[in-house]
């Protein structure tokens, strides 16, 4: 964590061999501590990703399982074309196929300054105090700039303290808006701004304060413009069966465009989009819930063998969405759940016994659509989905321990810095010391003894 060098002689660049081993020696303890807190560090960011991947599996989870709810369990959605666009049914969708034609996608608008240089410190500007203004609204029309109203404008402060690319971004940030900072090959930068997708998101930036902020950051759509716009933000436009035309903010469109059904446009084009219903969809998307559980289980079983070995977030999870398979919640009947052809296995994963459950529906579809759901929310799937739900929800154990994690390793980043600069300053002064020792002859560069009073830590104060 030090920034002595080690020569073999003493030079202006660095200090002899002698005295880098004896300033090692001394700072030994120092050291093991600095390498504590960089073990804690690397722990606490693994156990954050692993949190992480937990709440993406529950949430995923979560996801395919709602859509399987209601009337969602006997109905199904398919995209002929899946390059344009992906399809599901959240239940209420008529059968039928539906003819969609993606226009456009939505994007947000995208924003880059020109090139520019910071001084020797890496500063740009004076380090006036600065305040930037991000207005959010539609462009381009023949009113000009209209500020949406239901979205409040942004205010960044920029001074001596944050007057660096880095420190910039990170302000913009701190406010909600998402700056990254781009180092050329000639060393200098640049910033590139990327607002919200959807056409309302449009951005107008206004700069008062330092002359050479305003001079890379202003943005008007409709006057100066010191910002370059790469991408305009725009809506997604598509037509249903050659109907009138659909606009929407984001490339998720849920109800809108087919009543009952969700679609995630990846790309303009056509596609057919196919809504089927029945009792033979009841068996697809039941082979559909136990591949999701099933998966779920596992990620969950990998993390309990590593990186969240005895966590409390885990085993909650574990055990709670464990426990409504093996008892049914309290309102569903287990033996009935397996004379329809599910059951556990030892590892915990769901199975399937597709004769029972072809023989089940063939005696009452209905009757085995209400083991999943109900109009009340008490079916298997119901109950695991809202488990599901509240584990990974901003209330949950997870969340809350994910939140003690990451300001753990702030603190604990926080500290390191202090540390590193503390002990390179220790070590360059020891090192000073030391180097003056072995040429006055006052003590030895090898065994460290000097003729002075007190430690060297008290002579260094």
């Amino acid at each position: 964590m030090t920034t002595i060098s080690n020569t073999t002689s003493s030079t202006s660049s660095g200090v002899s061999t002698d005295v880098y081993n004896r300033v090692a020696q001394t700072m030994a303890p120092a050291s093991a501590a600095a390498n504590k807190v960089n073990a804690s560090i690397t722990k606490d960011q693994t156990k954050l990703s692993a949190l992480g991947q937990l709440q993406s599996a529950l949430s995923n989870f979560q996801q395919l399982v709602a859509g399987l709810t209601g009337d969602g369990l006997s109905t199904s959605a398919a995209s002929s074309a899946k390059s344009v666009l992906t399809a599901t049914s959240t239940g209420s969708a008529k059968a039928g196929t539906y003819a969609v034609d993606v226009k456009q996608l939505a994007q947000g608008q995208f924003l880059t300054s020109d090139d520019f240089a910071t001084d020797a410190n890496g500063k740009i500007g004076t380090g006036a105090t600065t305040t930037v203004k991000i207005d959010f609204g539609t462009a381009g029309g023949d009113k000009g700039f209209v500020a949406n109203a239901a979205l409040t404008s942004k205010s960044v402060t920029i001074d001596a303290s944050n007057n660096t690319p880095d420190g910039i971004a990170a302000a913009f940030k701190a406010a909600g808006v998402d700056v990254s900072v781009v180092k050329g090959k000639n060393g200098e930068y640049s910033l590139s701004i990327a607002g919200d997708s959807g056409a309302a998101n449009s951005m107008r930036i206004s700069v008062s304060g330092d002359a050479t902020l305003k001079n890379l950051l202003a943005y008007d759509p409709t006057g100066t413009q010191k910002l370059t716009q790469t991408s305009a933000a725009q809506d997604a436009i598509l037509t249903v069966d050659g109907g009138k035309e659909i606009k929407s903010a984001t490339n998720t469109i849920k109800d809108t465009a087919i009543a009952g059904a969700t679609l995630n446009l990846v790309t303009a084009g056509k596609s057919d989009v196919t809504v089927a219903a029945g009792a033979s969809q009841i068996s697809d998307n039941l082979k559909s819930f136990v591949t999701a559980y099933n998966d779920l289980n596992a990620k969950m079983q990998k993390l309990q063998k590593g990186d969240l070995k005895s966590d409390t977030a885990l085993n909650q999870a574990a055990n709670q969405l464990s426990q409504i398979l093996k008892t049914g919640g309290g309102s569903v009947s287990v033996t009935k759940l397996a004379a329809a052809g599910l059951s556990q296995d030892k590892d915990g994963n769901l199975v399937l016994d597709d004769k029972k459950l072809q023989a089940a529906l063939t005696t009452d579809s209905s009757a085995v659509a209400k083991l999943f759901t109900t109009s009340d929310g008490r079916g298997i799937a119901d109950l695991l989905s809202a488990k599901a739900g509240s584990l990974s929800s901003t209330s949950s154990v997870l969340n809350k321990e994910t939140s003690l994690v990451t300001n753990e390793i702030k603190s604990l980043t926080a500290k390191k810095a202090s540390m590193t600069k503390a002990l390179t300053a220790q070590a360059n002064a020891l090192a000073a010391l030391y180097t003056a020792q072995a040429q006055t002859g006052s003590g030895s560069a090898l065994n460290g003894t000097s003729t002075g009073t007190g430690t060297l830590f008290d002579m260094l104060g």
